[in-house]
């Protein structure tokens, strides 16, 4: 049954055909998507990575060609020679680019059958994710799946493009060079030849980049892979793509026109979408003082206001105990909508705020005049004046309110600002909002290790203004950083970089870094430094996250070839799996059985 395809060539993508190909042979070669008999004659639907076409098998043309049809079943990869005609104007397919024409076919070559497939090739099927995973060669033939895809490659093509133009040069980094074990895991690569030690895979280029600034190269650029070995989430892989750029002798506003270029040229090559520049600027005291968060959605309003002045003093413990004990009251008023949210959906929405920390979540609701809520009665005249005053109450609002550790308040306020955006419409998915998140705070202090850490990462320039406290405060602090952000969604961070070895051994200092770990861990950035770096900066962008955005998809996993659960396993591969005890013996490794049931040993 099987043949082979001899001396034919393919001529043609099935989707790209129109009427312009009419009365010409074509040779088309793809699976099987569909194929009925009408009445003895047969259609077949054959598809390729451009789309699909029908193709006609009719036994008044080649009764040859209309057997072999009556055996041939969906994917099903079938070679089909024949003419370019045009439909009948009652059987044309106005939802198809080929609708108008078909391929009445002369002769058809069966090139390989198919087993039946676990799930159809058709878009919005209800199939586990896992299942999905499993035959990932059949869900990357889904149109949807395919087109996400190919957006990728005209993503990183137009990323590339625009970068060359900019005088950027693309430069590769190793993937196996040391553990610098600050931000995420690190996965770590054992060395047969020098045994006992590890290579770490990198978790970004972060020191090499800097370090060709170092060597004078100026513009840096590369779609990188990076890998971390972290929790997973549905816009997080252990391995995942960025665009990383560097620049010598610049300043934030440089990147920032290089990256807003370069996306404005990425949305409109990929994806035919047209964004203005330059893109809003707010702080990060802004961004948490307004929305709770340093990636804020700013495509409807609803924002979160600090009330704290009004209840520093009040007789209401559950407020001012918060504030005494550092903490802040922020509330967020829901204008308009209390009487259409029902008190089972505040009950829910009470245990999402206490699954986030927080201890509860205090409400009131205005109707008629009246205000409503178990809350009311610990409240004086004069804060319910100073609150009315404040919120502009009116009928119908609804306030939610939040009091506790700022980091519990925004968080928890963040998440029910984009909860009752979405239940109310009020998000608007057609629209792509970019900003800038600037100024944040150089160090975070980590209550549970009782020091300051980097916010973003140790490399990472104090504000020229605020380099003196390094002697001291800290927590007074503001970074060079900057971030951008769609959609209320984090694309990328980067920041201006040290590249005095004074200012870099201070901040080693602040994180409680000795200056011999220092040297273990940093020691050839460190003399970098110490032999002419000029300024520079830069900036990473998930590529992932920008495909996800601008297909609209639900997860990271849909926008990458070959994705992994959230456990870090891909059902295609099976792996991670255990491996051969002799690979194990060569690198000087010994496992528990009881740690790796898998391994061979």
């Amino acid at each position: 049954m099987l043949e082979l395809m001899g001396d034919w060539e393919r001529t043609d993508y099935c989707g790209e055909l129109g009427t312009n190909d009419l009365e010409r042979e074509v040779v088309l070669m793809g699976w099987v998507q569909a194929h009925r008999d009408h009445g003895g004659v047969i259609f077949i639907d054959i598809r390729d990575r451009e789309g699909l076409v029908q193709a006609v098998l009719n036994p008044q043309n080649s009764e040859e060609v209309h057997q072999k049809g009556e055996t041939i079943r969906d994917e099903w990869v079938i070679a089909i020679k024949g003419v370019v005609s045009r439909r009948s104007p009652e059987t044309i397919n106005p939802n198809l680019d080929t609708g108008e024409i078909e391929i009445m076919a002369s002769e058809v070559k069966i090139l390989n059958t198919s087993k039946v497939i676990p799930f159809l090739i058709e878009e919005d099927i209800n199939v586990d994710e896992l299942l999905r995973m499993k035959y990932r060669y059949l869900d990357l033939r889904r149109p949807g799946m395919k087109e996400n895809i190919i957006t990728r490659h005209k993503v990183a093509t137009a990323s590339r493009n625009y970068l060359n133009k900019e005088g950027f040069l693309e430069i590769e980094t190793p993937y196996l060079t040391r553990s610098t074990p600050e931000g995420a895991r690190d996965f770590l690569v054992p060395s047969r030849l020098n045994p006992g030690e590890f290579y770490a895979l990198p978790q970004s280029p972060q020191l090499l980049k800097q370090t060709l600034m170092v060597s004078g190269l100026d513009r840096y650029y590369q779609v990188v892979r990076c890998f971390r070995d972290e929790d997973l989430r549905a816009d997080r892989q252990p391995e995942f793509t960025q665009i990383d750029v560097e620049m010598t002798f610049i300043n934030e506003n440089d990147i920032m026109r290089v990256i807003e270029g370069m996306l404005k040229a990425i949305f409109n090559e990929a994806k035919g979408i047209k964004i203005d520049t330059p893109f809003k600027r707010i702080s990060h005291e802004e961004a948490m003082l307004k929305y709770g968060s340093d990636k804020p959605d700013t495509r409807f309003g609803l924002l979160l206001q600090d009330i704290s002045h009004i209840f520093a003093d009040s007789e209401f413990k559950v407020f001012s105990g918060a504030i005494k004990n550092g903490g802040i009251i922020k509330v967020l008023n829901l204008k308009g909508k209390a009487g259409e949210l029902s008190r089972k959906e505040i009950d829910d929405l009470t245990e999402a705020a206490k699954s986030l920390g927080a201890k509860g979540l205090a409400w009131i609701r205005v109707s008629d005049g009246e205000w409503q809520s178990p809350i009311i009665k610990f409240f004086s005249e004069e804060e319910k004046e100073n609150l009315q005053k404040t919120l502009n109450l009116e009928d119908g609002d609804i306030v939610f309110f939040g009091a506790d550790t700022p980091h519990i308040v925004n968080l928890v306020l963040s998440h029910l600002r984009l909860s009752l955006g979405e239940r109310f419409g009020m998000i608007d998915h057609n629209k792509f909002n970019f900003i800038w998140v600037e100024d944040f705070p150089l160090f975070d202090f980590d209550h549970k290790e009782k020091r300051y850490v980097a916010m973003h990462h140790p490399f990472t320039s104090p504000n020229e203004e605020d380099i003196e406290l390094l002697d001291g405060e800290h927590g007074k602090i503001r970074s060079r950083a900057y971030d951008v952000v769609l959609n209320g969604v984090e694309i990328g961070g980067g920041s201006i970089r040290i590249y005095r070895k004074d200012i870099q051994e201070k901040i080693f200092r602040a994180i409680g870094l000795s200056m011999e770990e220092a040297q273990d861990k940093f020691g050839f950035l460190l003399e970098a430094l110490e032999f002419g770096a000029p300024p520079h900066g830069g900036i990473a962008l998930g590529l992932d996250r920008i495909v996800m955005i601008i297909t609209g998809s639900q997860s990271i996993r849909d926008v990458i070839a070959f994705p992994k659960t959230q456990k870090g396993q891909c059902p295609l591969t099976e792996a991670p799996s255990g491996v051969d005890i002799n690979q194990l013996l060569e690198l000087g490794i010994k496992l528990d059985v009881k740690d790796n049931e898998k391994n061979d040993n």
